[in-house]
C-alpha cells in the first residue's frame, strides 16, 4: 500500500508505525481526521519484530518445560533438550518472517495512508519524507492539526574500548538469532537481560550475567530479582553482581570468540556478548532542531502527550520517546489518550479533562504501570514498590504472602516457589502497589491493576471472592495478612 500520491496535506501525520503510532492513527481516524503514518522499517515496529513478540516466542517453550517438570506424572517426559530449530521456526512465524504484509490490510481498512520512508520535521507542522530506496524525490507533507512522534527507542551501547570491533548483540540480535551460542555473556540485570538469560540458557547456551548493581530487576520489589537469580543459577547460568566490564576484544575476527575484560582485571571468553544496558530515544534524526527542540533527547510532554514549549501545541510525543513508561502497552494507552485529545482539540474543545484519571490524562503512567517479566519464575508488578512509596512520604503498610501456601499454587506446581506483596496507602485506604512472583502469575496482574486504578478500598476487596482452588486466592491471603 502506498500513499495517495495526490495528497500532501493531512489533518494528522504520525511518525512511526509501531503499535503506538498505529493506535494514535486509529484514534484520529475515529475522530474523523485524515491521517498519514510514516514508517522507515516495518509496520508493526520494534515490539512486533524484535522485542515483545519474538522474545515471548523464544521464552514460551522454556517456561512451559520448566513448569511441566514441576507436575507429577509429567516431569519424566520433558527431561530432554528443546528443539532449537522448532523454537526458531515458531518465532519466525510469529514475526511474519520479518515482513509486514499482514499488517497492511488493517491500515487500509482504517483509511490510514502509509508513507514509506524516513520522515523528519522541517519546520512547524511540516514533515519531509525521503524514500529509503531513492526511488522518488523527497516529499513535503503538511499537518493541519498535529504531528505525533512515535518513533520509539533503540538499544544503548556503553562507550567501552573494543565494543565496536566485537559487533555485540543487542535486543534485536538476541530475539532474532537462529544460532544458539555455546557461551553467552549478558551485560545488564534488567528485564531484557533477565528474559534473554532465561531464553538462551533454556535453549542450551552457557549463560553468564554481568550485573553492575547488587541484584536483578532492581526497579521491582527485591524478592523478585532474588527468586529469578536463584532459578537461573539452579538452571546452570552464572549470575555475577557488582561486576563491570572494562574492555572487549575479538582477536580472531567475526567468527572467533570474544574476550571480555572486567574492571577487576579478570578475563572471560564467550561466543557472543549481549548488552542489555538501557534504551536511547529515536529522536536524533527527526529534525527536532527545526522547531526549537534538542535533537536526540527525550520529549517532555504534558498529560495528553503534547510536547511542551512548542508554540501552537501541534506536536505530540507518544510512547517510549517521552520516557514516561517504556512499555508497549503503556505506549498504546498513551496513544489512545493522545489521539482522543488531538481529535477533541481539532473539534475546538476549549478545555479538556486532564485531571487525575481524566478522559484526556495518561495518569496510569505515574500511578499504575503494569509489567510482566517472563522469566522463571514470572514476575508481575503494578504501581509503587514499598521503597518508592516511602520515598514519596506516604504512610503505608506492606503485607507479604508465600504463594506456595496457596492451595491453587500447590496444585499448579509441585514445590511452587513464589511471593506476593501488597502495598497499602493507609491514608487513602486502598492498594497502591502489588507484586506477584511465581509460575503463572502474569494473568493475576490485571486484577491488581484494576484495584489500583479503581482505588478500591480494602473493605470492598473483601467482597471480591476468588475462586477455589486457583492461584488468585492469594488475594484472600493478602487481605487476611493485612487484617492480621
Amino acid at each position: 500500500m502506498a500513499m495517495n500520491q495526490g495528497r500532501d496535506e493531512y489533518d494528522v501525520i504520525v511518525l512511526g508505525a509501531g503499535p503506538v503510532g498505529e493506535n494514535v492513527a486509529d484514534r484520529t481516524r475515529a475522530a474523523g481526521l485524515s491521517t498519514a503514518i510514516v514508517e522507515r522499517e516495518l509496520v508493526g515496529g520494534e515490539c512486533s519484530y524484535w522485542a515483545c513478540v519474538p522474545s515471548k516466542a523464544l521464552l514460551r517453550p522454556v517456561l512451559a518445560r520448566s513448569e511441566a517438570r514441576q507436575v507429577p506424572g509429567l516431569r519424566q517426559l520433558v527431561g530432554g533438550a528443546l528443539s532449537a530449530a522448532d523454537v526458531f521456526a515458531h518465532r519466525d512465524k510469529q514475526v511474519g518472517n520479518w515482513k509486514d504484509d499482514g499488517a497492511l490490510p488493517w491500515l487500509e481498512s482504517a483509511g490510514i495512508d502509509l508513507v514509506r520512508g524516513h520522515g523528519r520535521l522541517v519546520g512547524p507542522q511540516r514533515v519531509a519524507v525521503t524514500p529509503l530506496d531513492g526511488s522518488a524525490d523527497e516529499r513535503i507533507l503538511t499537518a493541519r492539526h498535529a504531528v505525533a512522534v512515535c518513533t520509539g527507542t533503540r538499544a544503548s551501547l556503553p562507550d567501552l574500548p573494543g565494543i565496536a570491533d566485537i559487533h555485540p548483540w543487542t535486543s534485536r540480535e538476541a530475539t532474532s538469532s537462529s544460532t544458539v551460542p555455546e557461551r553467552l555473556i549478558i551485560v545488564g540485570g534488567g528485564v531484557v537481560a533477565c528474559e534473554m538469560a532465561t531464553a538462551w540458557n533454556g535453549l542450551g547456551s552457557r549463560v553468564t550475567m554481568l550485573v553492575r548493581g547488587s541484584g536483578l530487576l532492581e526497579r521491582i520489589e527485591p524478592f523478585a530479582g532474588e527468586l529469578v537469580a536463584e532459578t537461573l543459577r539452579e538452571a546452570g547460568a552464572e549470575v555475577r553482581t557488582g561486576t563491570s566490564v572494562k574492555s572487549l576484544a575479538r582477536p580472531g575476527g567475526a567468527d572467533g570468540p570474544v574476550t571480555v575484560t572486567l574492571e577487576s582485571g579478570e578475563r572471560l571468553e564467550a561466543d557472543e556478548v549481549l548488552f542489555a544496558t538501557g534504551r536511547t530515544p529515536h529522536t536524533d534524526d527527526l529534525g527536532l532542531e527545526t522547531v526549537g527542540l534538542e535533537s536526540g533527547g527525550w520529549l517532555t510532554v504534558d498529560e495528553t502527550c503534547r510536547v511542551r514549549d512548542v508554540p501552537g501545541g501541534w506536536l505530540y510525543g507518544v510512547g517510549d520517546v517521552n520516557h514516561r513508561a517504556l512499555l508497549t502497552h503503556q505506549g498504546k494507552y498513551q496513544a489512545r489518550i493522545a489521539g482522543a485529545a488531538i481529535g477533541a482539540r481539532a473539534r475546538g474543545v476549549a478545555r479538556l479533562d486532564t485531571g487525575r484519571w481524566g478522559e484526556y490524562a495518561a495518569t496510569a503512567d505515574e500511578a499504575a504501570v503494569p509489567q510482566v517479566v517472563f522469566t522463571d519464575p514470572e514476575v508481575a508488578a503494578v504501581g509503587l514498590t514499598a521503597e518508592q512509596a516511602e520515598a514519596e512520604g506516604r504512610s503505608i503498610r506492606v503485607v507479604d504472602v508465600d504463594m506456595g501456601q496457596v492451595e491453587g499454587a500447590a496444585l499448579y506446581a509441585d514445590g511452587y516457589r513464589g511471593q506476593a506483596r501488597m502495598v497499602v496507602d493507609l491514608d487513602r485506604g486502598h492498594p497502591i502497589g502489588v507484586t506477584f512472583v511465581g509460575p503463572g502469575v502474569s494473568e493475576l496482574l490485571h486484577s491488581a491493576t484494576i484495584a489500583i486504578v479503581g482505588e478500591v478500598p480494602i473493605e470492598r476487596l473483601w467482597h471480591a471472592v476468588p475462586s477455589f482452588p486457583t492461584i488468585s486466592e492469594v488475594w484472600l491471603r493478602l487481605l487476611e495478612a493485612y487484617r492480621g
